[in-house]
């Protein structure tokens, strides 16, 4: 346990000085929002929120931190699940919901520099209208953050095509919590000059420093986008599916698995009847291709159909408007709303080799079944990334807050490191998942990071209790 100083309120008056009275908050009804995320059931609420709006008054604000031994988390939009921008030893929160511009959009060099308060599909749709992509788009990306996309290396539907955050970031300009602001890199697509600190701070989870600018880049604007909806008799065949079409040579732009539950959830949640779900199917695939030439990609599309129909399938649904496609992806982003609405559920953000899905599929019901637990799969299948929804049901509470579901999840994390895989695709570690860390490192990778940590954080103020303990 780390041991912090409290907030007096000289120390209010301080931060006062550095951003104004009307930017710092330090009564309940204001900091309470700042106290939770989309983590299940944790609470940690700040001493104080302050709302800085240029990196120079970080910098002070950070340097008076340390100088009093004051604990300061970084906050986004609030939108993650591993309770990673929580402030669990109190303190100063950041919020950086005041950066939220877009200072460039480069034409010429497909690049971009925006600030991390930027809302995701906020810049998705600037970029678009000059006819340029930025792919990263998580299920949340009409709420969440570019800085916390950063933070996390989120990834969302298209990373199976295109990659994920950190294959989009090409400079940070940061706030170190020593109060010094530095740049990590260059604005150029290579570079090998000396350690690539943008790409340590890139899903470093807050912990190392606090982004205040952000150099993307882009791409050219895919012209046309085809989507289908394959149901399937069988989760096994549905995972084994996924693998076999990249073996076959397709790059789809997306390929999101929704077992049954989960799509009959949503479909209640948002009130939608596109997708009519036969008794008998037990999952389906949502894939997509994307690219300039349509027809080129209706073959693509339709031998990808073929491909599939070998299964034990049902019949597929491809949409064709864009109406049914806007329709159909809404069914699967707001799969997780969905199923937290309906049940009491714990979330596991696992990731193997996408060849290995059906063995961790198998795995995870055989778990389910020897600690009483259902369990609901959903997510970017194509790049082996499930998240998987552990169903309370009629568990005991003490069986479910206590040991016997924390041994079920370091058993399926321990499954998903025998495949190939680790512990979380696009969530982060946070303060939920710290306890499963020694599972996919050695103690000495453990204590390499930790190292790392002091080195930037000689005081360790920033974002304390996170990733390790």
């Amino acid at each position: 346990m780390f041991q912090y100083n409290k907030i007096t309120p000289e120390f209010i008056q301080q931060l006062q000085s550095i951003c104004g009275n009307e930017n710092v908050f330090t009564d309940t009804e204001k900091t309470t929002p700042y106290a939770s995320d989309e983590t299940e059931r944790l609470v940690y609420m700040p001493e104080v929120v302050v709302k800085p709006s240029t990196p120079e008054q970080i910098s002070e604000i950070v340097k008076l931190c340390s100088q009093h031994n004051i604990p300061i988390t970084p906050r986004g939009a609030g939108t993650g699940l591993s309770g990673g921008a929580l402030p669990i030893y109190g303190g100063v929160l950041l919020s950086m919901e005041k950066f939220n511009k877009i200072l460039e959009i480069d034409e010429r060099n497909l690049q971009a520099t925006v600030e991390p308060g930027v809302i995701n599909q906020v810049f998705q749709e600037a970029v678009s209208k000059i006819g340029l992509f930025y792919p990263p788009d998580p299920a949340s990306k009409g709420s969440c953050m570019l800085g916390g996309n950063v933070a996390e290396s989120s990834g969302g539907p298209k990373c199976v095509k295109y990659g994920t955050t950190k294959d989009y970031i090409l400079n940070l300009e940061v706030v170190l919590p020593t109060g010094e602001i530095i740049k990590t890199g260059a604005n150029t697509l290579k570079n090998s000059t000396g350690y690539n600190l943008t790409q340590l701070m890139v899903g470093s989870e807050g912990t190392l420093g606090i982004v205040t600018k952000i150099i993307v880049r882009l791409l050219p604007l895919p012209k046309h986008d085809l989507l289908m909806l394959v149901p399937f008799r069988s989760l096994d065949e549905a995972c084994s599916a996924v693998s076999e079409v990249f073996r076959a040579g397709f790059i789809p732009s997306a390929m999101e698995l929704m077992e049954r539950d989960a799509l009959e959830w949503v479909s209640k949640y948002v009130e939608s009847s596109v997708v009519k779900i036969a008794d008998d199917i037990q999952a389906h695939l949502l894939i997509e291709v994307d690219g300039n030439d349509v027809d080129v990609l209706m073959k693509d599309m339709e031998a990808i159909a073929e491909l599939v129909s070998k299964y034990d399938i049902d019949e597929i649904l491809f949409a064709d408007s864009a109406a049914q496609k806007q329709e159909l992806w809404k069914l699967r982003r707001k799969i997780n709303e969905a199923v937290t609405s309906n049940s009491i559920s714990k979330e596991q953000d696992t990731v193997v080799p996408r060849a290995e899905l059906p063995k961790l599929v198998k795995g995870l019901k055989e778990i389910g079944k020897r600690y009483e637990f259902r369990s609901v799969c959903y997510g970017h299948a194509g790049g082996g990334n499930l998240h998987i929804r552990f169903i309370k049901d009629e568990m005991s509470d003490e069986k479910w807050h206590g040991e016997h579901i924390k041994k079920a999840i370091a058993e399926l994390f321990t499954l998903c490191y025998e495949l190939g895989g680790t512990i979380s695709g696009e969530h982060g570690i946070g303060l939920i998942q710290q306890k499963f860390m020694p599972i996919v490192f050695s103690e000495k990778a453990m204590q390499l990071q930790r190292d790392i940590k002091k080195t930037f954080d000689p005081n360790m103020i920033l974002n304390p209790g996170k990733i390790f303990y």
